[in-house]
């Protein structure tokens, strides 16, 4: 038998409509190998595992509790057999047939590449801003499929952001190498198991590659509360994993804040938005950025949080505990 090549892994629960299109998307890959694969669902209630199944898809499940976001994904590791393991979530769907061949390519670059990873593309009814940043933020890794290590340690352990660019890594559109993942499997962590398992990585002398021509489609327009915890939840995580302050002061989260509204009404005016339609979402915007930088200064603080109201404002442990975030 031809050895499987790849094995396309997602973890899912209530992975709603959007969850058909992707499977569809990843069953239409072109690729000169064969691949599988593998969803593992943690406690659905939407018909999510009938409709993979439906897809002719394998779909293990596990109970609500045994989630993690490291301990999932290593599970769904154990039960492939692929040469490289290619993760993405329930809600992005690869953007073109060729994804699959270019992510594994550029895994496969070079001997010591652990991982790869690829961009994500905003929705084509996303925000423009949302559409913008997430233009922006990826277009920082480059146009062409590159491979970076850990070259400089003076400067790794003096610079958060070069060591921020050098450890970035999205499960959302991930590849990683079994060889490697069965020495360094993802961490037991509560949130960004990704970017801490790429930090591991690259510290341990493996290299990352990025995919340009490996895109998913995937973003989210946050509403303003949701934009709070999910922004918690990133600054918390850095805070635990990295040791990284996003938000150390509530007056320069407040300017932070400022900034950013001021930006995202500049590039509303480029979108020809004008009048009553801009000066609303305008407002609208300068919200969901004071959301932001709160939840960026709330996560940073978690410390000194009571337990009830960590509860309350992580969507991850809502979102786990099955119950709206």
């Amino acid at each position: 038998m031809t050895p499987m090549r790849a094995s396309v892994l997602i973890p899912v629960k209530n992975g709603g409509a959007l969850l058909g299109d992707v499977l569809a998307a990843v069953q239409a890959q072109r690729t000169p190998w064969p691949f599988e694969l593998i969803v593992v669902d943690s406690g659905s209630t939407d018909g999510s595992v009938e409709l993979v199944r439906a897809h002719g898809v394998r779909c293990e499940t596990i109970a609500p509790e045994a989630f993690g976001h490291g301990r999932t994904r290593n599970h769904l590791g154990g039960l492939s057999t692929g040469e490289f393991l290619v993760f993405i979530t329930q809600d992005a769907r690869p953007a073109s047939p060729e994804w699959l061949a270019h992510l594994v390519a550029a895994c496969d670059a070079e001997p010591d590449v652990a991982g790869a990873f690829g961009p994500h593309i905003a929705h084509p009814d996303a925000r423009p801003i949302t559409q913008r940043e997430l233009a922006q933020h990826f277009a920082g890794f480059g146009v062409e499929q590159s491979v970076v290590r850990l070259d400089d340690r003076a400067r790794f352990a003096s610079d958060p952001g070069y060591r921020q660019w050098l450890h970035f890594f999205s499960n959302n559109n991930s590849c990683l190498r079994r060889s490697v993942w069965e020495r360094l499997p993802f961490p037991e962590v509560a949130f960004a198991e990704d970017q801490t398992w790429a930090l591991a990585a690259v510290e341990a002398g493996y290299g990352k590659a990025y995919a340009p021509q490996a895109a998913v489609y995937h973003s989210h327009d946050f509403g303003i509360w949701e934009t709070l915890q999910r922004n918690f939840d990133e600054a918390r995580s850095f805070q635990r994993s990295f040791g990284y302050e996003v938000q150390r002061s509530f007056l320069r989260a407040l300017a932070s804040a400022g900034l950013l509204a001021r930006r995202d009404a500049f590039w509303l005016r480029e979108t020809g938005l004008r009048g009553w339609g801009w000066v609303e979402k305008t407002a609208y915007m300068a919200g969901i950025e004071l959301a932001r930088t709160s939840g960026q200064f709330l996560g940073t603080h978690h410390r000194r949080l009571p337990a009830w109201l960590l509860g309350v404002i992580s969507r991850d442990q809502a979102l786990q505990r099955g119950r709206p975030a």
